[in-house]
């Protein structure tokens, strides 16, 4: 049975870490986006996200996501980001149809990646941050 399951490989989705100043609280946040860089529209965007440092045995909470649309070449907000939880490795799991087919991908920012030197022009976001392919 498992045979018969077709698991689509992902292309054009990322998932990025932005540090971007917040005008309302006048000061620097990092906030996780979603982008879908395809030509079509990603339908039910479902994305589970944690920190966690295997180390020292620590978890954040579990936190879930549901985004009905994402046009074609754009991005959405997903979470921000609180300074502690930078210096853990931080999971995302997307998963979204596109047409009727299902998709699912993991993209992991590992334990202390998410720094001020590591930043770069992310594409679509035209910002500063790290991206995940």
């Amino acid at each position: 049975m498992k045979k018969d399951i077709e698991l689509p490989e992902v292309s054009n989705v990322f998932m990025a870490v932005v540090k971007e100043y917040n005008n309302e609280f006048k000061c620097d946040d990092w906030n996780a986006y979603i982008i879908n860089n395809k030509t079509v529209d990603l339908e039910m965007v479902l994305i589970v996200s944690k920190g966690y440092d295997e180390d020292k045995l620590l978890e954040t909470a579990v936190l879930r996501h549901k985004i009905e649309k994402l046009p074609a070449q754009s991005y959405a907000k997903v979470e921000l980001l609180q300074e502690d939880v930078l210096k853990l490795a931080n999971f995302f799991n997307v998963t979204f149809f596109e047409g009727s087919k299902m998709y699912d991908k993991k993209y992991l920012f590992e334990k202390g990646i998410i720094k001020e030197g590591n930043l770069r022009n992310v594409p679509l976001l035209n910002k500063r941050g790290i991206l995940i392919k």
